[in-house]
């Protein structure tokens, strides 16, 4: 009976980034334009190569995706977060939580698979240039990145299958910024140790595999970088696979300790730090970093801006 008399909570507030009321004007200011920016940015990208058919080969293609990704992932945080700081009352609901969390939970994923397509094109296209188009072609590209999505949106879909399993009776406070799903876990007031369990298997099974495959491949990049004659060539390719190793680095570091590595000592304000890259950093970073040392995409944007 006691455990029937429980009040369930359907919403939650959102404490967000921090308590001081002097801090959120800044903050709102400073996260506005990051948003704003990450979308221009990425959006950008995604027109370019959608109007410019010299890039309607797999490379872009893949970037073209990543953007998307990276605008959905912004997109699903940082509105509501900068809302939250000009609101006394920080309130979502149970199934917007859960929505965002699907969502957000499916780009992620996306992403993962995404950067690892992205590496293995790169060592086609650097490894094997004859045989390219064999390998990498524009249908294989596109079928590779519908994958991506199903296989993020279907693992989204087990988490949030299985949080239909607990109810929330302990608090309706959750102590982040959105809702991230091992804070849900904390204020169940069911067992969720399965869901824990499911969660760790998952991400370190797709982290494992996606990273896996772009170290195997840029291994070999780097190898064949090393044989090219042409110092001026070796420094471009070198360049150019350091920044998108900088930014899988970063966005695999976060996840792992997250998801892979949760509670090894870590402090909430830590958490929050990791959270904070993969969720807004990562995505204003990515299409910056993928783009600005690219010719062609360069010389696109230069022909759109003068028709």
């Amino acid at each position: 009976m006691a455990e029937e008399n429980k009040t369930l909570v359907t919403e939650f507030v959102l404490t967000g980034l921090t308590d001081l009321p002097e801090l959120r004007i800044p903050l709102f200011l400073v996260f506005l334009v990051i948003y704003l920016t990450t979308i221009v940015g990425n959006i950008v990208l995604i027109v370019l190569v959608w109007m410019d058919s010299h890039l309607h080969i797999p490379m872009y293609i893949l970037l073209s995706s990543l953007a998307f990704s990276d605008a959905l992932t912004s997109s699903l945080v940082t509105p509501k977060m900068v809302v939250n700081f000009l609101t006394k009352e920080k309130i979502i609901s149970l199934l917007e939580c859960m929505a965002q969390f699907y969502f957000f939970g499916a780009s992620t994923t996306t992403e993962c698979f995404l950067l690892a397509v992205m590496a293995y094109d790169r060592y086609a296209a650097i490894c094997n240039p004859l045989i390219y188009l064999v390998r990498m072609s524009n249908r294989l590209c596109g079928q590779l990145v519908i994958t991506s999505n199903v296989v993020g949106f279907l693992h989204a879909m087990i988490h949030v299958g299985l949080l239909f399993r607990l109810t929330f009776c302990k608090s309706s406070r959750i102590h982040y910024f959105y809702c991230e799903i091992l804070q849900l876990f904390k204020i169940s007031c069911s067992d969720s140790s399965v869901n824990t369990l499911v969660v760790f298997i998952f991400s370190a099974f797709i982290q494992t595999f996606t990273f896996t495959v772009i170290i195997f491949s840029y291994t070999h990049v780097f190898s064949a970088i090393l044989r090219i004659k042409s110092e001026k060539g070796r420094s471009k390719a070198f360049s150019t696979c350091s920044a998108h190793l900088l930014s899988v680095s970063l966005f695999y570091g976060t996840l792992f300790l997250m998801y892979v590595h949760p509670g090894s000592g870590t402090t909430k304000d830590q958490d929050i730090m990791y959270s904070l890259f993969y969720t807004i950093i990562i995505p204003l970073l990515n299409p910056f970093v993928y783009s600005l040392r690219n010719k062609e995409v360069i010389s696109s944007l230069r022909k759109v801006i003068k028709k």
